[in-house]
């Protein structure tokens, strides 16, 4: 059984996926997030400022909350310059939280726009297996599709018969075209037949999937040295973008998924899955603090359009549960 989210067939036959509001769905998405922050927070009160005491337990409840050190210290330093008008709440407290979180995220905020001339523009998604990887380069596809853009996928994890049909699935059912080898084939060979494919139809975004194992670096650096080897011969500013899918459910391990594909691959931007099952969407926020990597979308949720670009300032507010 696959653990990287609905299949299309489920996805067809979801009469409720009409799009909605996505405001209420990030509200939904992010209960359990806000929630666990709150109830960190709760119970600290105070005067117009706080004390020392309160600060540090301000902190404390921050980092519990999965947004990392570097956040909580910014956060703990703006309340601390903070004079409330009225006696402090948490009411009061959340809403600094808020304005912080959301000048943390304005900088890494940036949907993945499609601005490669000569098209295609090659969009290498990574992540490890079960981040949701091949579910979110369909959902990717589609909201790509949404703006008149043409897509094709190419199935780059060629190591994996599981990901080749899933995302030849994906394609059949968006009506996308989909380029594939053989499972154990070379990606490269794939990536080089889907680049000369899409140029000649005319596409806008190749998205290509790639191989998420991490076992051995050495190996899936290569493997990725040789793809970007591929694509310079066809195109010299290809890959365009490499984009590591990250699974919220992992909290704090999924920095160092970060600071590990940084390495091997020169990731250039982040998807954040799984934001609607967790109560550690804070490390998003860790995210942003740490490594100022574009954040070119993010999931709250199973259906196709359930993932999506996010506004900075009610993200904040959202995970700050504040409406």
């Amino acid at each position: 059984m696959s653990t990287e989210g609905p299949t299309p067939e489920n996805e067809a036959a979801d009469p409720g996926n009409d799009g909605g509001e996505w405001s209420d769905r990030l509200f939904g998405g992010f209960r359990k997030t806000s929630e666990r922050l709150t109830g960190n927070l709760a119970g600290i009160v105070g005067k117009t400022r706080l004390d020392d005491g309160q600060l540090d337990d301000i902190e404390d409840a921050l980092i519990m909350s999965d947004l990392g050190p570097r956040a909580a210290a910014r956060i703990r330093d703006r309340l601390a310059e903070e004079r409330f008008e009225r006696d402090v709440d948490e009411r009061a407290i959340m809403e600094v939280v808020a304005r912080e979180i959301a000048e943390i995220l304005r900088p890494v905020a940036k949907p993945l726009d499609v601005v490669a001339f000569p098209r295609p523009q090659v969009i290498l998604v990574i992540g490890v297996n079960g981040s949701g990887k091949t579910t979110t380069i369909a959902k990717l596809a589609h909201l790509f599709q949404e703006q008149d853009y043409a897509v094709m996928l190419a199935a780059g994890d060629t190591f994996r018969a599981a990901a080749i049909g899933q995302l030849g699935v994906w394609a059949e059912r968006l009506s996308i075209p989909i380029v594939k080898g053989p499972e154990g084939g070379d990606p490269a060979s794939v990536v080089f037949d889907a680049v000369k494919s899409a140029t000649d139809q005319g596409i806008d975004a190749l998205i290509v999937d790639t191989a998420g194992r991490l076992q051995n670096k050495r190996e899936l650096m290569d493997e990725l040295a040789k793809i970007r080897r591929v694509l310079g011969r066809l195109n010299p500013e290809a890959p365009h973008d490499v984009v590591l899918v990250l699974d919220a459910t992992n909290g704090q391990n999924a920095l160092s998924q970060i600071e590990i594909f940084k390495e091997v691959a020169g990731v250039s931007g982040l998807i954040m899955t799984k934001l609607d099952g967790t109560a550690r969407g804070g490390v998003l926020v860790a995210a942003a603090e740490q490594y100022g990597l574009p954040i070119h979308a993010i999931g709250v949720g199973e259906k196709i359009d359930d993932l999506r670009p996010f506004n900075p300032d009610l993200l904040a507010r959202v995970i700050a549960g504040i409406a």
